[in-house]
């Protein structure tokens, strides 16, 4: 049986209750499988799921997306450093995101490397 995403009214008692990694990965592929990643995030953490967390910071990364790639590496629990940081611009930057390539700019510079 596919796990389902909760009503909105339920999410946040789903979010903040106890599960068991098996059903925190059942819930973090509903919501990926319905493309609401950051909603995700939360349960690939608890899942313990580094690989497909490492994957979507990835994603992030070559998307252009500077806040996936803050969330992703927040779910982590590691800082990226400023060469990543310069790839997100980069990527946003040729995608159009002017915002996202802003702020990853910004966070490289916070990186002496």
């Amino acid at each position: 049986m596919a796990t389902r995403i909760p009503d909105p009214l339920k999410r946040r008692h789903v979010i903040e209750s106890e599960h068991d990694e098996r059903r925190a990965l059942a819930l973090a592929e509903a919501y990926l499988s319905e493309g609401r990643v950051l909603e995700a995030l939360i349960f690939l953490r608890r899942a313990k799921a580094q690989e497909r967390l490492e994957e979507l910071l990835e994603e992030g990364v070559v998307q252009g997306d500077a806040f996936l790639v803050r969330e992703a590496a927040a779910a982590l629990e590691r800082e990226v450093g400023g060469a990543t940081w310069r790839r997100v611009a980069e990527a946003a930057s040729e995608l159009g995101k002017e915002a996202y390539a802003v702020e990853a700019s910004r966070q490289a510079e916070r990186f002496q490397e």
